[in-house]
């Protein structure tokens, strides 16, 4: 109510003054007269909107009475207001009655700015409106006006004042032709304005309801359905025809102004025109989208306004990049051509009274002093006094008794607003910018917001623009006012939170495409695996037998690299279209290397890098293509193949934005090293680690499976329920091979700490039958030399077959240890030579009396570069936290009982030399017994072990041939190899 009463005694005050209003003259007064009008009918429209204003004034009262104990003066009053003003342009007609003079007068000034600024884009065409190249001779020019800020004036704005402005003093309508004329304009342009962020204001049926109770206005009521139906038919398509030309207008001019930023100083003007042009349009399309009154939306669906948004966003962000440029140009400009002409049209008034003399020198006097030293040191600039003693000396001028009357001196008045437009080119350019090309209104319209989006991403051509619209969120503070605090932290949270959202839904697109050109990348490969060619090989063959057959034969398969064959460039394939788009959308995401909304910096790149790790992680995983029911899972070397076809296209990206691919194998392939992914998911280690414990040497142990040393490989043995893998497919040297280079080193140890769990389980089984036959084994230990004792305390040992089958467990374990670790040497060794040889060196020369701890040190060290140990690290580790190719694997018992001895005499501190050769004289003992029965059972597979024993010596650091011929005759081993191949011979046949 107070601002109403301020607002009503101000225009009695300039009604009475009869001031002078022109908006190519006096720019600001008349620019901030009809603001004025415009705000204040605004606000009386919201306020006549809220449905529950008569219980809100009525509680304000009743709250103030309980305060203060009375009821506000005022309340009357504000009650009568709210009563009057029900129906807000019916009483505000009344009221303006007086006011129609000085307000249509100021309306009418309008008449050689708004016809201009709405022409039709063919017209805008015509006259190569904002095109820089257009006439090369030209270009560097100074971009000149009479009314240099009616240029840039906001088209949206200037409907309001004429629509409003003319409701208000609708007799001008009857009695002025120009007047009529703007108005008709300004009612064909559109079918709502906005009244503040997303309200609107239907305008034609509010005019018509307001002129229909008024006597002899039946030919205005036509004229607003004339309008009406012209605005409901072709405004639509006039202003898509704008945008399709603002486009290209803008494209253009960012491209030269990128390439030659020197032309932002003579051609501003027409940058800041561009970006109210396109502001308009873009808020156009953007309330009337939202309240159509049409049936056919084709004109309301803009799918390249990014397009336009982003190039909106180029040119102000070449104006903050180039402002010193500018500064540079409109200092030189102000000090050595506006001050000059300045001084000589103030010399040349007839009259000039002293304070306005005192004001004009203050002017030139300014301008004057000023230098591009000034720019060069960083001298920060401020022109608002200056600015506002000409706002002052408009509102002198104006009255109708002013001794210098700025009626009678237009040229003085379009001399300043140049002056003031170029001063804002030194001190304003980022207030400049949010008046012609603030976009927060979007803030309000979140739904049409995120269409926009949406549909940017799924039109290729459109997706390298989407950078917009986390650029657009930035603006949001702008629309901020600081007589509402409370409102920032909502509007800033919002910003943040679509800000967010825009570049997440970019680089979750942007992976999707990658995803894509992936699987298609996988796919070729997958071509050129070896198992593929068997396939050509066999057709090749039989290529004969084909030509016989003719048609009814089977096609010829499409060899690999025959997508790459193009009959024409026409020809386009999904990956071009994948790699077309991917290119497009990265452009976007590359853009900025970050951007600042509300004190938040966002980097997009970032949020692709992240995308990326978490889909690499699944991809690879996915890939194994293990399945737990039927315990099936990929093969290491085509895994290995799919990860390097996956990484390969991965680190293609980096061609199209600038980010470290090299970080992101880093963090996912370590991650997949262990037992657990950062996300606490399974990693290829688990799998593959679980699927050779728990399927393959499960399978070995249950007799379907065998370890051929010569082939080092595991093999399938026939049975009847044939296994759905082939072992030796997983178990070759280059699978393991292949194991080795997807798990890395600490995968590897991870797989060799599980396979040593396992052991120290049987090794636990063991110690029980031990302590079972404890009594016997120690008086076997001391009796060796008594054959007879020996047979009879043999008898007494009981569970010998389950012994005997842990071990050879123990033995297969080992066994695959034991490619796997040379499989990780192997690999090792290619990628760095230099420390696996170093390693090597290292372990080599540890001399003999080397206490235990650091041997075992050098030990670890050497196991995890894949070397051999002459006592195995992990199994030691293993035992210690319990502080206690024949078919039937019986070969692998060599290397169990080598690697545990050493394991458990280390653990217990004995000397592994000596107690190993306690047990080979226990055992040669024993077997030269065996000798010598004549039992058949008793001597059932006598040779088979006494090769065994060979093993066990050749297998062993500790042992030598010379110490195993002392105690057992070398001829009992040839004949026991020679009887061995004559059985397995007589086996085969």
């Amino acid at each position: 109510m107070e601002f109403k009463d301020h607002v009503c005694e101000l225009l009695n005050t300039i009604d009475a003054c009869q001031v002078f209003f022109d908006i190519t003259v006096n720019f600001d007064l008349t620019k901030n007269y009809l603001d004025l009008v415009v705000t204040y009918t605004t606000l009386m429209i919201i306020l006549s909107r809220i449905e529950e204003r008569k219980a809100i004034i009525g509680l304000y009262n009743y709250a103030h009475e309980m305060t203060h104990g009375s009821s506000d003066r005022e309340y009357p009053r504000l009650g009568q207001m709210i009563v009057d003003y029900e129906n807000p342009l019916k009483k505000m007609m009344e009221e303006f009655v007086p006011h129609g003079k000085s307000l249509s007068d100021a309306l009418i000034s309008l008449q050689m700015v708004y016809p201009r600024r709405n022409l039709s884009a063919d017209q805008w065409r015509n006259a190569q409106l904002l095109s820089l190249i257009s006439a090369p001779s030209t270009m560097l020019n100074p971009a000149q006006s009479d009314t240099m800020p009616c240029e840039y004036l906001s088209l949206d704005a200037m409907e309001k004042w004429i629509v409003f402005g003319f409701i208000l003093c609708h007799a001008a309508l009857n009695s002025d032709a120009a007047a009529l004329s703007l108005w008709k304009l300004a009612l064909q342009s559109s079918t709502c304005l906005c009244l503040f962020r997303d309200e609107v204001f239907h305008i034609h049926k509010a005019a018509e309801d307001l002129f229909v109770n008024i006597r002899g206005y039946n030919k205005r009521i036509n004229d607003i359905r004339e309008c009406k139906e012209q605005a409901l038919s072709h405004a639509g398509s006039m202003h898509r025809e704008r945008r399709k030309f603002l486009r290209s207008a803008l494209k253009e001019l960012a491209t030269v102004l990128a390439d030659q930023p020197g032309l932002l100083g003579p051609k501003a003007l027409f940058v800041f025109m561009a970006l109210s042009f396109a502001r308009d349009e873009i808020i156009w399309l953007l309330r009337h989208a939202d309240n159509i009154q049409k049936k056919s939306t084709d004109d309301f669906i803009d799918k390249h306004i990014a397009e336009l948004i982003f190039y909106m966003e180029e040119l102000r962000a070449h104006v903050r990049k180039y402002g010193p440029v500018m500064q540079r140009y409109y200092v030189q400009y102000l000090s050595g051509f506006d001050a000059v002409v300045l001084n000589e049209m103030v010399q040349n008034l007839s009259v000039c009274p002293e304070d306005e003399s005192i004001i004009m020198s203050s002017f030139v006097n300014t301008m004057t002093s000023l230098s591009v030293k000034q720019v060069e040191d960083g001298d920060v600039f401020d022109f608002r006094g200056m600015r506002l003693d000409w706002f002052r000396l408009q509102a002198y001028t104006s009255v109708s008794k002013a001794s210098l009357g700025i009626a009678d001196h237009k040229e003085l008045g379009k001399m300043m607003n140049t002056i003031i437009f170029h001063t804002k080119m030194v001190d304003s350019l980022v207030e400049m910018l949010v008046e012609t090309s603030d976009l927060s209104i979007f803030c309000f319209y979140s739904r049409a917001f995120e269409k926009m989006f949406q549909q940017c991403l799924e039109l290729p051509s459109q997706s390298r623009h989407s950078i917009c619209f986390p650029l657009l969120c930035a603006h949001f503070m702008s629309c901020t006012h600081e007589l509402c605090p409370e409102e920032r932290h909502h509007i800033g949270d919002r910003s943040l939170s679509l800000c967010n959202m825009f570049l997440d839904e970019m680089a979750k697109q942007a992976r999707n495409l990658i995803t894509d050109i992936c699987t298609e990348q996988c796919t070729l490969s997958d071509q050129l695996l070896p198992k593929h060619c068997a396939k050509t090989i066999s057709q090749a063959v039989n290529k004969k037998s084909k030509k016989a057959t003719g048609k009814k034969g089977e096609p010829e398969r499409e060899k690999p690299g025959v997508e790459s064959m193009r009959k024409n460039r026409l020809m386009v394939t999904n990956l071009d279209k994948l790699h077309t788009a991917l290119s497009e959308l990265c452009f976007s995401i590359n853009y900025v290397p970050n951007l600042a909304v509300w004190e938040h910096t966002f980097t997009p790149r970032e949020y692709l890098t992240s995308h990326l790790e978490i889909r690499f992680t699944k991809s690879i995983v996915g890939m194994t293509m293990y399945n737990q029911a039927t315990q099936e899972i990929a093969k290491p070397s085509e895994l290995l193949t799919s990860v390097r076809a996956y990484m390969t296209v991965l680190q293609s990206i980096e061609n199209y934005v600038t980010i470290d691919i090299t970080r992101v194998f880093n963090n996912v392939l370590l991650q997949q090293t262990q037992h657990l992914d950062s996300h606490g998911e399974p990693t290829i280690t688990s799998l593959y680690t679980n699927w050779y414990l728990e399927t393959l040497l499960r399978q070995v142990s249950n007799g379907h499976i065998a370890y051929f040393p010569a082939m080092k490989a595991f093999v399938n043995l026939p049975t009847e329920n044939e296994l759905t893998f082939n072992a030796e497919e997983y178990s070759d040297i280059s699978e393991m091979r292949s194991l080795s280079e997807l798990l890395g080193p600490y995968g590897m140890k991870f797989l060799s700490e599980s396979l040593m769990w396992h052991i120290s389980s049987q090794v636990a089984e063991l110690k029980k039958l031990v302590v079972e036959n404890m009594e016997v084994l120690t008086q076997m230990r001391t009796s060796f030399d008594k054959p007879d004792h020996m047979a009879a305390l043999f008898k007494k040992l009981t569970s010998v077959d389950s012994v005997l089958k842990r071990m050879t467990i123990i033995g297969v374990i080992l066994s695959f240890r034991s490619l796997a670790q040379e499989a990780l040497r192997d690999v090792l060794s290619c990628h760095i030579p230099f420390l696996v040889s170093s390693v090597e060196d290292f372990k080599d020369h540890i001399p003999r009396e080397t206490d235990m701890k650091v041997a075992m040190n050098v030990y670890e060290l050497s196991s995890a570069a894949g070397l051999p140990c002459e006592i195995d690290p992990a199994l030691v580790v293993a035992l210690s936290s319990q502080k206690s190719g024949h078919c039937n694997n019986i070969h692998c018992l060599a290397k169990a009982i080598n690697q545990i001895a050493a394991a458990l005499f280390t653990i217990h501190k004995g000397s592994i030399e000596d107690r190993l050769k306690e047990f080979l004289a226990l055992a040669s003992s024993s077997l030269l017994k065996i000798g010598q029965e004549t039992d058949k059972m008793t001597t059932r597979n006598r040779e088979s072990v006494y090769l065994l024993l060979d093993m066990i010596v050749q297998e062993s650091p500790f042992l030598t041939m010379d110490l195993l011929e002392s105690c057992f005759p070398y001829v009992l081993l040839r004949n026991a190899y020679h009887a061995v191949y004559k059985q397995s011979l007589s086996a085969s046949a």
